[in-house]
């Protein structure tokens, strides 16, 4: 099939509707970065060709050469015989505007703490203006720590995670966006490499999948690590360690955002005793739960 594509199909235009009517086909999963197959197919050709990301319409009849065809057809095979996520393939991922380099070393950067971050987490953070010091758990591509540095700009940033591996790509973010002086990376679990250090925010975007969940998961998301994905048998492993010890790394008045899913349900059960905050993030009222320090166990 792609022998004969790269033969037969001579424009962009072509190469596009090749793509769409062999995702649809294939029954691809989207869901790290694209929600369809046009938007996917148009994202991986203009990538492949180094074409402006925001500009098809000029270039749809512009006519490939031989090697571009070539290309072409070398990743649209691995995004449908391997599954391979668009961002694996490129190596970049987009969150609200900001590009990241990523490798199957981190999953693929996707949060609702996104926008909040770089909306100073308004209207629930109290004087953002005098936010100096940040924690990121559970970093991975450090994209959440880089938000943090570029919505507080008075503001040390702290980044934890348990891979070496996803700090390897971390670094090469905060280097990309020159923050090295202000984006300080740990290796180790959650809490364990900062001492005593206290915060006037701390975000985490943990692993949240419970095990039926990982079960599930569509062939496109086992590329990325596991170890990133899974949190236990109710999905909330992590979650428990980072509101049992927040208090003791936050100052007084300080904010605790923490991502979870669609597992709000399975939160407030497990913390009756606790009221937590569903803000309106993107993926919806279930998603995200903000606390202050005074709210948390002591």
């Amino acid at each position: 099939m792609f022998d004969k594509a790269k033969i037969e199909l001579i424009t962009l235009r072509d190469w596009v509707r090749f793509a769409v009517s062999r995702f649809q086909e294939a029954g691809l999963f989207f869901g790290h970065g694209s929600s369809e197959a046009w938007d996917e197919a148009a994202y991986l050709c203009l990538s492949t060709l180094h074409l402006p990301l925001d500009r098809l319409d000029p270039f749809l009849d512009a006519r490939l050469l031989p090697f571009e065809r070539e290309k072409l057809a070398q990743v649209l095979e691995r995004r449908i015989r391997e599954r391979i996520p668009a961002a694996y393939l490129t190596h970049e991922a987009w969150l609200h505007g900001y590009r990241f380099y990523v490798d199957e070393r981190v999953i693929v950067p996707r949060s609702f703490l996104a926008p909040m971050a770089l909306e100073q987490f308004q209207p629930w953070m109290e004087m953002p203006d005098e936010v100096t010091r940040a924690l990121d758990l559970c970093t991975g591509s450090g994209c959440l720590a880089i938000l943090l540095a570029e919505a507080f700009p008075e503001a040390e940033v702290d980044a934890v995670d348990l891979s070496p591996d996803a700090l390897a790509v971390a670094a090469r973010n905060v280097a990309d966006y020159a923050l090295e002086s202000r984006v300080h990376l740990f290796e180790g679990d959650l809490y364990a490499p900062l001492g005593d250090a206290t915060y006037d925010l701390i975000l985490s975007n943990p692993p949240y999948v419970n095990a039926e969940g990982v079960a599930a998961l569509p062939a496109e998301y086992r590329h990325e690590p596991a170890l990133a994905l899974g949190s236990g048998v109710d999905g909330l492993d992590a979650t428990r360690i980072i509101l049992a010890q927040a208090a003791r790394h936050l100052k007084p008045g300080g904010l605790l955002a923490v991502e979870i899913g669609h597992n709000r349900a399975a939160v407030e059960a497990a913390w009756p005793e606790i009221d937590f905050t569903w803000p309106d993030a993107p993926g919806g009222s279930d998603t995200v739960f903000l606390l202050t320090r005074e709210q948390l166990p002591q």
